[in-house]
């Protein structure tokens, strides 16, 4: 919601940053509207001024994790060649990312919610992202890179499974090697194409 009347009196984008790292820490309801004036160093009526209510302003810092910190998975999978380099790229640049000391531990789009209309835009949210892998997948399957039997959608579960529970044991304080560890077990799983187990077979 975009704010009328005079111009802010202080720095809207500035607010919304600090707002976005208390639900991260914190989530959805257990952040106060006293705990996010007091890091954004607003009043609350300049918080319903600006953001228009606790909701919007949690969807607006939401958009902005996804196209700040959490823009990595989007990035490996729009730059890479191949739909494995696209998902080994994503779940690295999440073992970093999940684990840097910059920002709250985790995935902000794994916070706690219980409000239920909160919880139900974020799980249409996360859906995205989980489509967005599956249609990488499916690209690689289709370009031959993986057996043409490959369930993409298994396939995407699979690895967003893994991606949660990095996110998990990451707000638990695994560390960045660890995570990467499981990166590396994780990727074991990946279908190979019969010509090149073949021409792998050949080679030893």
């Amino acid at each position: 919601m975009k704010p009328r009347g005079r111009p802010l009196s202080f720095d809207r984008d500035a607010a919304l940053e600090q707002a976005m790292h208390v639900f991260w820490e914190r989530g959805y309801e257990a952040a106060s509207i006293s705990d996010l004036t007091h890091a954004m160093g607003i009043t609350p009526p300049s918080l319903y001024t600006a953001f228009g209510d606790k909701a919007h302003l949690f969807m607006e810092a939401i958009e902005r994790y996804n196209a700040g910190p959490g823009g990595f998975g989007q990035r490996a999978l729009d730059e890479e060649p191949t739909a494995r380099g696209a998902i080994e790229r994503l779940l690295n640049e999440a073992a970093d990312e999940l684990t840097q000391d910059c920002h709250p531990l985790g995935c902000m789009m794994m916070c706690a919610v219980a409000a239920e209309h909160i919880q139900a835009a974020m799980v249409k949210r996360r859906a995205l992202g989980l489509a967005s892998i599956q249609s990488r997948i499916q690209r690689g399957i289709d370009e031959g890179e993986l057996p043409s039997g490959t369930d993409a959608g298994a396939l995407a579960n699979f690895y967003a499974t893994i991606y949660q529970g990095m996110s998990m044991q990451a707000k638990d304080g695994a560390s960045r090697e660890s995570l990467r560890a499981s990166v590396e077990m994780a990727m074991r799983s990946w279908p190979v194409a019969a010509e090149k187990r073949n021409a792998t077979a050949s080679a030893r």
